[in-house]
């Protein structure tokens, strides 16, 4: 799995080299050896290791990668990530492009944690989006991962997801899950509501998940309780339920959603809250590449 990430490495490093690393060629002895350490100057969560011991690989195959933590554990400030050891040279070429992939996962994963334990006794579950940084969606989501968070569709082609423009353009929620429905494949199909009215028309057998968006949590409530109300006397009468669903369909609060009011939200009783500041507003987390010995 990690492999099929080479050529992303590779592009992102030779943006950063290009025709050659000028002032590491220019001040470094081939032969000096080296060993770093990657260090946390805040506290976070972390991710990403192995991508970036992969970016140390693509510039030096002979260097040396001791990791020191794990992805998904929370370290303090000054705590030591990984240990790298070998050429001098490669390891300063290599540094910048490495940290860039850890910086940014490990932010997505401290953000992600925040949010988890924000709602934490809720029952609810923190999703992210698709608002992912082009190129780097699947490192992110894996990011996501390593907080706590649940991954929601990956991509367009593994769920459904009927939002306003399907409605709109199908000229109807009914007719897009109709629509939909002539050709189903074996797939969670999810449809988005505004108001009242949409949610009664989205509560059918065929639907799996509603996602309520852009509402008060007081509004939410009370859809949480119209769709509770619905599944008392329709039970679902096929294989897609998970084993732990506290209802069919599911329900998922989106749209607005920050620190100060998720848990707001997830006291509504919903089963996912999704957030798509995890990943397009996470900060980096501040990680550096510290020289301790030169041999």
């Amino acid at each position: 799995m990690l492999e099929s990430f080479l050529p992303l490495v590779k592009f992102a490093l030779s943006e950063d080299i290009g025709t050659g690393d000028v002032t590491t060629l220019n001040t470094v002895p081939t032969n000096v050896g080296a060993r770093a350490v990657v260090m946390a100057r805040e506290a976070g969560v972390v991710s990403g290791l192995e991508i970036a011991q992969m970016t140390f690989r693509e510039v030096d195959p002979a260097l040396k990668w001791k990791p020191t933590s794990a992805d998904g554990q929370e370290v303090e400030a000054g705590v030591a990530l990984a240990q790298i050891s070998g050429s001098a040279a490669s390891i300063m070429t290599a540094e910048r492009t490495a940290l860039n992939f850890l910086m940014r996962m490990c932010g997505v994963a401290t953000t992600t944690r925040r949010y988890v334990e924000a709602v934490a006794g809720t029952g609810a579950r923190i999703l992210d989006t698709r608002k992912t940084t082009p190129g780097l969606r699947f490192l992110e989501k894996y990011a996501v991962q390593c907080g706590g968070g649940v991954n929601h569709r990956l991509a367009l082609w593994d769920m459904y997801l009927v939002k306003d423009n399907h409605i709109r353009a199908a000229r109807g929620l009914t007719s897009a899950i109709d629509r939909i429905q002539r050709t189903r494949r074996d797939l969670l199909l999810e449809v988005e509501v505004e108001s009242m009215e949409q949610l009664h028309e989205a509560l059918r057998p065929e639907v799996d998940r509603i996602l309520i968006d852009n509402q008060t949590p007081a509004a939410v409530h009370r859809a949480v309780i119209e769709v509770d109300r619905w599944c008392k006397s329709n039970a679902p009468d096929h294989g897609r339920v998970r084993s732990d669903a506290r209802r069919w369909p599911e329900i998922e609060v989106s749209g607005g959603i920050t620190l100060e009011n998720v848990r707001a939200y997830a006291e509504t009783g919903v089963d996912y809250v999704s957030v798509g500041a995890l990943t397009h507003s996470a900060p980096a987390l501040n990680l550096s590449l510290e020289i301790e010995e030169v041999g």
